[in-house]
């Protein structure tokens, strides 16, 4: 049997966590971002399709490609963060199927049902995003995930040609705590939960 992890992890991860809007000037180094990406991929997925792709955005020039797709104070945010990552998805995650699934061939499942294969992509990226957001959190990291944008516009500017669309965004650096808002309240569990 597992044990609970430590209380500090806990808070680290879930209970103290916030998200961040207001962002240290400390980089990030590439070897962080594999790092996060070698943690989040070991998110359980459909028939192990693993369709979450990301671009790590640093670069003020690709910052600036991407700031007309922001809405309202998301563009100084995505200006603050020393990184921006597009969380997104590959609707022919299918394609690599044969070699992350060899149990059976599943590729004709997907490929040959674009609502399947559409519905699976998105539901599994964003499951693989919260790993993502955790990933980041247990390195030490602050983020700030938002939605707040045209992903028509985004993938048009990233992915045009490609078989990739955007799921959300995800900031990611040394959050300034000193400039967080008041934390909001949760729902309780008899609201949200049933036991049957």
């Amino acid at each position: 049997m597992k044990s609970t992890i430590d209380n500090e992890s806990i808070k680290q991860l879930f209970t103290d966590a916030r998200s961040h809007h207001n962002w240290k000037s400390e980089t990030i180094s590439d070897t962080i971002l594999r790092q996060i990406y070698d943690l989040a991929k070991w998110a359980p997925t459909s028939v192990n399709s693993v369709p979450m792709r990301v671009v790590f955005i640093k670069s003020a020039e690709q910052k600036e490609k991407l700031l007309p797709s922001l809405m309202g104070s998301n563009i100084e945010q995505v200006k603050a963060a020393p990184v921006t990552a597009i969380i997104a998805y590959d609707q022919k995650f299918f394609d690599e199927l044969p070699k992350l699934f060899p149990a059976m061939d599943a590729r004709p499942t997907f490929q040959n049902n674009a609502a399947l294969s559409e519905a699976t992509a998105f539901r599994n990226s964003s499951m693989q995003g919260g790993y993502f957001i955790l990933a980041a959190r247990a390195l030490g990291l602050d983020v700030g995930p938002m939605s707040g944008f045209d992903n028509a516009k985004v993938d048009e500017i990233f992915f045009n040609g490609t078989s990739w669309k955007s799921n959300f965004l995800c900031n990611l650096g040394y959050g300034d705590s000193a400039k967080l808002y008041p934390r909001g309240p949760r729902l309780e569990f008899d609201v949200a939960c049933k036991v049957i």
